[in-house]
């Protein structure tokens, strides 16, 4: 690497050389080095108190300023886990800011406010904090235009964050400036609604591109104009903490030592029957569906011997302390895991027989996670009038939505009672058929949401058909990151030659 900061520093110092010229040496070198830290990162991560540590590093590098928001808690997971995975491959040092949870401010960053301002979904739901949102969508464009960002990227949260992209992009076009790279991290549900792919065709004037989680997605994006990536799914990271020694899944109750020692740390007899309860993320959603469920579990009590349950929170201390006020009147002994990790959630499932969650992420999390399911979902009247008016699908849990099957029986709307939750609880908690039925889709799904492995740079001395290669390199984060790194090393080059022409 002697030779390459040498390079660096005689491409810095060369006189009678247009600055073009410079620029564009100083890039090659950059792109070399790019590919020599990336294989050098991704195999050796040393890390130091503040996170991974660039070995490469060296004085003179300009910073790259990245703009990042994410509206809700599952977009806070997924944008910490980017950003860490981007100072792990980048080789320049990076600078972060913009709106996200406390995940992402332990990478680094402070948020403009906090998250659960703009962590609001539905459509007669919205109209209360209608003017909180405004205001805060109007203080995260004035912040990014301020900032000066190299790059921006939004985290799902589609509303806000293509209204964040809209502004940057207005603002840019009035100075007559080009506009930073522009990323939305999770592609919006256009598959899912009545002439959704329309809507996509616009998108290419505000966003660059957008990184799809799921296996059919990007076909669609790029059909319209618009770049994308599969890059996997977030929940298969958060999945590995549950994972053999071989990468397999476990299965059964009690799918490891993790649920035993959960049990124990809690104080949970062995013979007692533990059910993992998740409301949901958002506010919204724990205040409309908590009681629901309080009475779904005190009906199940009356057929399930020592009955208890476990309820993994967000990182919000206004759900968790929500969630404490509600269940506190149930009859059933609760446990509450406030502002659970990743490792606390998946040791509540290694320990339950089964799982009652809130249509959305913790479906998959609980699917993946081996444990048998029933999904629920309620919203506002005129919300579910509209959603089912303009939807396409048949289900809304994704298994069911990528087998187009009914693996996981779905409470939905009106028929989501405290009596059909416990019509589809109880035999998947007694028919050990049941349970098998639906934990034998488990790899299948795993297997659809897994990315293909990125590109290994030319110079790595690393085999890539090693297991451990192969796994690091399909992790969603990596790949995401790449891809963002990727297009961020195309459009310097671009804008340089246009400069040059």
């Amino acid at each position: 690497m002697r030779s390459v900061r040498q390079s660096t520093e005689g491409a810095r110092t060369i006189k009678g050389t247009s600055f073009y010229q410079h620029f564009l040496f100083s890039q090659r070198i950059e792109r070399f080095h790019f590919s020599v830290v990336h294989s050098a990162r991704t195999y050796f991560p040393f890390k130091g108190e503040r996170g991974p540590i660039n070995i490469f590093s060296r004085r003179g590098v300009c910073t790259c300023k990245v703009f990042i928001v994410a509206g809700e808690s599952s977009g806070d997971a997924i944008g910490s886990r980017l950003m860490a995975s981007l100072r792990c491959l980048s080789p320049q040092p990076l600078v972060f800011a913009g709106v996200g949870g406390p995940l992402m401010e332990k990478e680094g960053f402070q948020s403009q406010f906090p998250i659960e301002d703009i962590s609001v979904m539905g459509l007669v739901e919205l109209i209360p904090h209608s003017l909180r949102l405004w205001r805060r969508l109007r203080e995260t464009i004035t912040a990014a235009i301020a900032f000066k960002p190299d790059l921006v990227i939004t985290v799902d949260s589609k509303g806000f964050s293509f209204r964040v992209h809209r502004g940057i992009t207005e603002a840019y076009a009035a100075k007559g400036c080009c506009r930073p790279l522009a990323v939305h991290y999770v592609a919006p549900s256009f598959w899912a609604w009545k002439g959704g792919e329309d809507k996509l065709k616009g998108l290419s004037k505000i966003v660059d591109h957008v990184l799809c989680i799921l296996p059919f997605e990007d076909a669609v994006c790029r059909a319209s104009g618009l770049g994308a990536t599969f890059v996997g799914h977030p929940v298969l990271e958060e999945a590995s903490v549950v994972t053999t020694a071989d990468g397999k899944p476990q299965n059964g109750p009690f799918r490891s030592s993790r649920g035993v020692t959960f049990r124990q740390h809690y104080g949970l007899e062995t013979g007692s029957t533990l059910l993992s309860v998740l409301p949901g993320s958002r506010l919204q959603e724990v205040q409309r569906m908590l009681p629901i469920f309080g009475e779904a579990v005190n009906l199940l009590q009356k057929s399930v011997a020592d009955l208890k349950v476990a309820m993994p929170t967000p990182q919000c201390r206004l759900v968790t302390r929500r969630v404490e006020e509600l269940v506190a009147t149930w009859r059933v002994p609760v446990l509450v895991l406030p502002a659970a990790s990743d490792t606390d959630k998946y040791n509540s499932f290694s320990a339950s027989s089964a799982a009652l969650c809130t249509s959305g992420t913790a479906v998959l999390q609980a699917h993946l996670a081996c444990v048998p399911c029933v999904a629920a979902y309620r919203a506002h009247p005129l919300t579910e009038y509209f959603i089912r008016r303009r939807t396409k699908l048949k289900y809304i849990s994704l298994p069911n939505i990528l087998l187009d099957s009914a693996v996981i029986p779905e409470a939905l709307f009106g028929s989501c009672t405290a009596g059909q939750i416990v019509s589809y609880l109880r035999p998947l908690m007694e028919n050990k058929e049941l349970q098998k039925k639906q934990l034998l889709t488990v790899e299948k799904v795993k297997n659809l949401l897994t990315p293909p492995v990125i590109e290994m740079p030319r110079c790595s001395a690393v085999a890539s058909h090693s297991p451990e290669t192969s796994a690091l390199l399909r992790k969603p984060s990596i790949v995401a990151a790449s891809c963002i790194l990727r297009l961020l090393d195309q459009r310097t080059v671009k804008l340089a030659c246009r400069a040059e022409a």
